[in-house]
């Protein structure tokens, strides 16, 4: 199934069903309905199709969240094409390495990356024409950009409807690249088609709440929002970017029911000083997930959202077409006896179980899988697993093995089938031949009172093969030593595990997902 049916369905059921909100149109929020947002995307795909956009080929948009994205996406696939997004926040170098690797045909851009964008096209003959996405686009920097908005008001309004098989790529989506070049992702028709269809119900007229998007649409949580909110009826209010005060304001000002966050997003949210006065209390549904949940960023998450928020902790990864894992609103309620609230209190660090339709196994370096409680790395097999990396046929074969999908994730599993995340594979410090995550001692820095931010690498040594170093930053107004912190985790950890090496900077280096950069702090040893 072409997934712009997720769209051209309900358009034709329900065409005047206001559907998406976009916060930031020339200072004014732009509200469509279905078929004033299905209108534009066949003009958009008529045009792009007048530009020699064929079947299988690609269409790379380099922006901020906006209406315009979702149109892209939309009008792409209804071509039978691939939908490229590219991270806004890339150098020029790894632009070049995007838009080479895709071989994009077309580009869509904002204004404020028409600079790089320009500077790049000169070096890719594959890539036929630039489209302006904003106000003032072609206008202002001539050298051939096309105004989109002049493209779609120009062009015909005549459905587009292209048959593609299940296996057709949909996407090609970037990793986030934290530890070396992006790898680029090929996710089909039938992976989101699977993913939509196991999510959501179709849409039917009823009022299904609000979702608010501020995750940027290269992640594929974005990407998904997209899909399943337009299918199953949800209203969709776009930010253009995240910003804390944007997001409570968005959340007050529309009754947003459902969110997603990443970590730092929601840290960022509760330190708001005007968090307390925003009413919140449509709120039915926050996720989380793209990165991991420090214990206490959580718990005082919970302490002061309304307690008629049920919060979802959505563990996935592009190479899965999104989540595949969930703590469930049920398990982030502490209540029960003091055992049950013990046992939920410890699960607060999971990743949940397995949702409906996904089977996860933990395999140790030779592929036997391994009993519960002992740590390997986390497989999954499931309908929507991606068909490869584009132009990597040995890291294809190396991440899906014999039909699951290796996600190099550690982790163990617990008596009662909850997962825990223990680090990424090539994360893992080995000490003298003793296995260190570093998530474990990540977890004890950040339940100390002056720690705001900690992340912990392996460092070469000559001795014991690798030493625990740990890059710590303190709360405003706190002090600590170096000593102090060694000490603290001496107490709480195996003494091979306490990190030897502290070294204290401003904040850790980040992707626009949270994700902590290891290969910028290994950088800095």
């Amino acid at each position: 199934m072409n997934t712009s049916n997720f769209l051209s369905i309900p358009a034709m059921m329900f065409p005047d069903q206001k559907i998406l909100i976009f916060k930031g149109h020339f200072d004014e929020d732009l509200e469509l309905t279905y078929a004033e947002l299905l209108d534009r995307t066949n003009r958009l795909g008529n045009a792009l199709r007048d530009y020699g956009v064929e079947r299988g080929d690609k269409v790379a948009v380099l922006q901020t969240n906006s209406n315009q994205y979702v149109e892209a996406h939309y009008a792409t696939a209804k071509l039978g094409a691939t939908f490229v997004p590219l991270n806004y926040r890339a150098k020029r170098d790894e632009l070049l390495y995007m838009l080479t690797t895709s071989q994009a045909k077309i580009l869509l851009v904002g204004d404020r990356y028409l600079d790089v964008a320009l500077d790049v096209k000169r070096e890719l003959p594959m890539l036929r024409y630039l489209i302006g996405m904003e106000q003032g686009s072609g206008g202002v920097r001539g050298e051939g950009v096309m105004s989109y908005e002049a493209l779609v008001k120009a062009s015909s309004p005549d459905e587009i409807d292209t048959d593609v098989d299940d296996d057709e790529v949909a996407i090609l989506m970037f990793t986030s690249g934290t530890t070396s070049l992006p790898k680029g992702v090929l996710l089909s028709h039938g992976d989101f088609t699977n993913l939509v269809f196991e999510t959501v119900e179709p849409a039917d007229g009823t009022d299904r709440g609000k979702a608010l998007l501020s995750v940027p649409l290269y992640h594929v949580a974005g990407i998904t929002t997209i899909m399943t909110s337009l299918f199953g009826g949800r209203q969709l209010v776009i930010l253009p970017q995240f910003d804390p005060r944007e997001w409570l304001h968005a959340v007050s000002n529309h009754k947003i029911t459902h969110a997603f966050l990443v970590p730092t997003m929601l840290k960022r949210v509760l330190d708001d000083e005007e968090f307390m006065f925003h009413e919140i209390s449509s709120l039915q549904i926050l996720s989380y997930g793209a990165a991991p949940m420090p214990l206490p960023v959580l718990r005082r998450a919970i302490d002061v959202f309304p307690n008629t928020v049920g919060f979802i902790n959505a563990f996935g990864q592009t190479e899965s077409t999104s989540t595949v894992t969930m703590l469930t609103p049920e398990d982030h309620r502490l209540e029960g006896t003091p055992e049950e609230v013990e046992k939920k209190l410890r699960r607060l660090t999971s990743i949940g179980k397995p949702l409906p339709g996904v089977e996860l196994k933990i395999f140790d370096e030779v592929g036997n899988e391994v009993p519960a409680g002992q740590i390997g790395e986390i497989a999954i097999f499931s309908n929507r697993a991606m068909k490869g990396y584009v132009g990597q046929e040995e890291a294809t074969r190396q991440t899906l093995s014999e039909g699951w999908l290796r996600t190099r994730d550690l982790g163990w599993v617990d008596e009662d089938g909850y997962v825990f995340l223990a680090g990424r594979k090539g994360d893992m410090i080995i000490r003298g031949g003793e296995n260190i995550a570093p998530e474990e001692v990540e977890s004890v820095l950040y339940s100390h009172p002056a720690v705001e931010e900690a992340a912990v690498v392996g460092v070469p040594d000559e001795e014991w093969g690798e030493r625990v170093m740990a890059f710590i930053a303190l709360k405003p107004g706190h002090t600590a030593t170096e000593a102090d912190l060694i000490e603290y985790c001496r107490q709480r950890l195996a003494s091979f595990k306490k990190p030897e090496i502290i070294r204290f900077i401003p904040e850790l280096p980040r992707n626009a997902l949270g994700k902590v950069l290891r290969k910028d702090l290994r950088a800095r040893i």
